[in-house]
C-alpha cells in the first residue's frame, strides 16, 4: 500500500477505512435527503408548489450534481482521492447549513446547487477506493456495508428532522445538520492511507484517455442497460423518498414529529436491510453465476410494484407502513450490485470514472425526474380534477410501472453481463493470469 502523511491509528486497516467512508456518506444522504422531511414547513413558509418542492428536492440537485461527477472524479482518477472526498465533504456541509439563510425558491435553489457539487465529489471516489481495498469477491459486501450510510442517514434525516422542526425549527436545523459534518474532513484526512490503484487486480493500471475510458463503456451493452436500470430504479426509490413525508402528513393528516418516526422505520430500518441483503445476495449468488449480480436488483424493484400499489392506495394507515417498510427495503437492492458490476467491466484506473458515469445517468433519471415529475402529476391531478391531498396517493403510484420496466432492463442486462466480462479480461494484457468469472 502506498505511503502517505497519515497519523497510525489503525488506517492501514480496510475496516477502519470502511468505517471512515460510512460516517462520511452517512452525512452525504443525511443533508442530501433532510429537505425531504423538511420540506412540509419550508413549503408552507416560502408559499412554494409541489412542482417547485420537486425540483428542489430532485432536478436542481441531479442536473448539477450529474453535471459536476464527470470531471471530479476524473480529477480523483488522477490524484489522492481522500482529499477530494474531505474538499467534497466540507462544501456539502456549508451549503447545508446556509440553506436556513434562504428567502425564496432562488435562493433555496442556489444552495440547494451548492450542495449538489460538493457531493458530486465524494461517491465516486469512495467507489474507486474502496475496491482498491477489497478484492473483487468481497467489494459487493463491502460496498453494501457502506451503502448501509444510505438509510442510516435517512433515518437520522428523518428522526433529527421531525424532532429538530418541532422544537427549533426548520432553518437552524438545516444549520446544525450542515455544521456537524465538517468536523469529518480532518479526521479523513489524518487517519485513513491512500490504497495502491489496482492492488487486487492484475491488470493494467495506466490512466485511459477520457474519449478511450468513454467509448469503452459505450462499447458494453451490459453497462448501458445497467446503467439506465439503475436510472429507473432510482427513479422509483427517488419518487417515494422524496414524498412520502407529505404523503403521510396530508392523506392521512399526522404530525411531522410522527411522519419522522414512520419514515425513520420505513426507510432507515427498511433500508439497512435491503442495502446489505442486495449485496450480500450478489455476492452468493454471483460467485456461482455472475448473472446474479444483476437478477437481484431485477427482482427488487419488481416486487416493489405491486407491494407499492398497496402501500399508496390503501385507506389503513398500519397496512401501508408494513408495506412501506417492504418497498424501501428491496428497491435498494441495486445499491451494491450495480457498482460492483460495472467496476468488474473496466479497467483499475477508469472506476471513479465509471461511477461517475453510474452517479450521472442513475440521478440524472432518478433523482433529476422522480421527484420532479411526481409532483408535477400531483400539481396537475389536483388543477384538472380538485383531488387535493388525494393527489399524491396516484402521483407516487404511477412510478409502479417505472419499477417494473427497470425489473426487465435488469434482466436484459444480465443477458450480456458474462461474456462481456469475459472479453474485458481476454483483453487484458495479464488476462492468463485472473481468475475467470464463475460459468453460467
Amino acid at each position: 500500500m502506498q505511503k502517505t502523511n497519515s497519523l497510525n491509528l489503525g488506517s492501514d486497516n480496510r475496516w477502519y477505512a470502511l468505517l471512515v467512508f460510512f460516517s462520511v456518506s452517512v452525512f452525504n444522504y443525511l443533508d442530501r435527503t433532510i429537505l425531504s422531511i423538511l420540506q412540509v414547513p419550508v413549503k408552507h413558509d416560502l408559499g412554494l408548489s409541489d412542482s417547485q418542492m420537486g425540483a428542489l428536492t430532485g432536478l436542481a440537485f441531479a442536473v448539477f450534481y450529474t453535471t459536476f461527477s464527470l470531471p471530479i472524479a476524473r480529477l480523483a482518477d488522477r490524484t489522492t482521492r481522500k482529499v477530494v472526498i474531505a474538499v467534497s465533504l466540507v462544501v456539502w456541509s456549508v451549503m447545508t447549513a446556509m440553506m436556513g439563510l434562504a428567502t425564496s425558491f432562488a435562493v433555496l435553489a442556489l444552495l440547494r446547487i451548492g450542495v449538489a457539487i460538493g457531493e458530486a465529489g465524494s461517491v465516486p471516489a469512495v467507489h474507486s477506493m474502496i475496491s482498491d481495498y477489497f478484492p473483487p469477491e468481497r467489494r459487493a459486501t463491502a460496498l453494501s456495508l457502506w451503502g448501509l450510510s444510505l438509510p442510516i442517514g435517512m433515518m437520522f434525516g428523518f428522526t433529527m428532522g421531525g424532532w429538530l422542526v418541532a422544537n427549533i425549527g426548520w432553518r437552524d436545523a438545516f444549520l446544525y445538520i450542515g455544521v456537524a459534518g465538517i468536523f469529518l474532513a480532518p479526521l479523513l484526512l489524518l487517519t485513513v492511507r491512500e490504497p495502491q490503484r489496482g492492488r487486487y487486480d492484475l491488470t493494467p493500471t495506466d490512466l485511459p484517455s477520457v474519449g478511450g475510458a468513454l467509448r469503452l463503456l459505450w462499447s458494453l451493452r451490459s453497462f448501458r442497460l445497467l446503467a439506465m436500470a439503475g436510472g429507473l430504479n432510482a427513479y422509483v426509490q427517488q419518487a417515494m423518498l422524496a414524498w412520502n413525508a407529505p404523503f403521510y402528513s396530508r392523506v392521512f393528516e399526522l404530525p411531522i414529529s410522527r411522519v419522522g418516526i414512520y419514515l425513520a422505520l420505513m426507510h432507515g430500518v427498511g433500508g439497512l436491510i435491503g442495502v446489505y441483503c442486495g449485496g450480500f445476495f450478489a455476492d452468493r449468488i454471483g460467485g456461482r453465476n455472475s448473472r446474479g449480480y444483476l437478477m437481484v436488483p431485477a427482482l427488487g424493484v419488481l416486487t416493489v410494484a405491486p407491494v407499492g400499489l398497496i402501500q399508496y392506495l390503501t385507506t389503513n394507515i398500519h397496512l401501508s407502513i408494513v408495506c412501506g417498510v417492504i418497498t424501501s427495503a428491496v428497491v435498494v437492492f441495486y445499491f451494491a450490485p450495480i457498482v460492483s458490476a460495472a467496476h468488474m467491466l473496466v479497467l483499475p484506473r477508469m472506476r471513479a470514472l465509471t461511477s461517475a458515469m453510474l452517479v450521472l445517468i442513475v440521478n440524472l433519471v432518478g433523482v433529476g425526474l422522480g421527484p420532479f415529475v411526481t409532483g408535477a402529476i400531483s400539481d396537475f391531478l389536483i388543477r384538472s380534477y380538485g383531488l387535493a391531498a388525494a393527489s399524491l396517493r396516484y402521483a407516487i403510484a404511477s412510478a409502479m410501472l417505472v419499477a417494473v420496466l427497470s425489473a426487465i432492463l435488469w434482466w436484459r442486462a444480465a443477458l450480456h453481463f458474462v461474456g462481456e466480462r469475459n472479453s474485458v479480461i481476454e483483453k487484458s494484457d495479464v488476462a492468463e493470469t485472473l481468475p475467470k468469472p464463475a460459468p453460467v
